[in-house]
């Protein structure tokens, strides 16, 4: 069996949880449906990837580096409902119970903290759990994207699958591409006059942003077919493209204390969480926590740290 770490994009799963799930109460009027959710997604993917080790990052609750390189970073969100909030610190315990270490760093973002445990631990497979796609761009040999489409649906993105739903581009050149189509969802700005056609096109046809503009500033041949108005518009928006791509690349270098060892799956109280349950209302969950108890023993009879 081969060695696996499982990261748990635990914001995004939050929110596609709390959304896509009715209102749910403990007996003393405490919502508690993400809570619920997030359990079924974590039992789900624990039986399915059989994890030896395991790690949750979060958001914190703070502006980051990208707002203050760009205001109108991810400005035109809702905010983040108030009874979702209310649910995080509960979720937070429940990973606490399962002794799955939780990452968190004022002005990153959960993704950053993904990319830089995703880079210090290359010996290993990694299955990032997300409810959105911003993590693709990491996907590699080595790491796959779970991504949630609802509780039951998912796509796993190998780079195979990656290239096809970006129409060919591979995982790394995706923040290149955003950087010229935009990416309407943080509110990243695209460059007037390039839709993601004409992004995808240039990302093709020159590999990155770099050798782009390096053939344009150069006059060389390969530019020929890029119309004179396109070109003009380019070298007239340099410097947001490459902000833009700044703002949409994920970090891989922030200094954060990740120890493999540290997140070795499996060595939970099962009374404790079995406690944790009766008071939550989560009775029917028992038996699943069960299986993922024997499970867990079984991927650890082997393991790289």
């Amino acid at each position: 069996m081969a060695e696996r770490l499982l990261i748990l994009d635990s914001n995004s799963i939050i929110h596609r949880v709390f959304h896509a799930l009715p209102r749910l109460t403990t007996k003393e009027g405490e919502l508690i449906n993400a809570v619920y959710g997030f359990l079924l997604v974590l039992f789900r993917v624990l039986k399915e990837f059989q994890p030896n080790y395991a790690c949750a990052c979060f958001d914190f609750p703070a502006k980051t580096f990208r707002h203050e390189k760009f205001k109108e970073y991810k400005s035109k969100r809702p905010p983040t409902p108030k009874d979702l909030i209310s649910q995080i610190p509960k979720i937070k315990e429940i990973l606490n119970s399962f002794q799955i270490p939780i990452f968190e760093k004022e002005g990153f973002e959960a993704d950053d903290l993904i990319g830089t445990i995703v880079k210090k631990t290359p010996s290993i497979e990694k299955i990032i759990v997300s409810g959105d796609l911003d993590t693709l761009q990491l996907v590699s040999k080595e790491t796959k994207v779970f991504a949630l489409r609802g509780i039951k649906k998912s796509i796993l993105y190998d780079e195979k699958e990656v290239e096809k739903k970006y129409g060919g581009l591979k995982p790394y050149q995706i923040s290149d591409f955003k950087a010229l189509a935009g990416d309407a969802s943080d509110n990243i700005p695209n460059i007037n006059g390039i839709g993601p056609k004409t992004a995808l096109h240039l990302i093709l046809k020159f590999g990155d942003l770099d050798n782009l503009y390096y053939e344009i500033e150069n006059n060389s041949q390969k530019t020929k077919e890029i119309p004179l108005k396109l070109i003009n518009v380019l070298l007239e928006k340099k410097a947001q493209v490459f902000l833009s791509r700044e703002l949409a690349m994920i970090k891989t270098d922030v200094f954060v204390e990740f120890d493999p060892k540290r997140c070795s799956f499996g060595n939970f109280d099962e009374n404790l969480i079995k406690m944790l349950f009766e008071k939550l209302g989560f009775k029917s969950l028992v038996k699943r926590l069960e299986e993922i108890k024997s499970l867990s023993r079984e991927s650890n009879n082997l393991k790289l740290f």
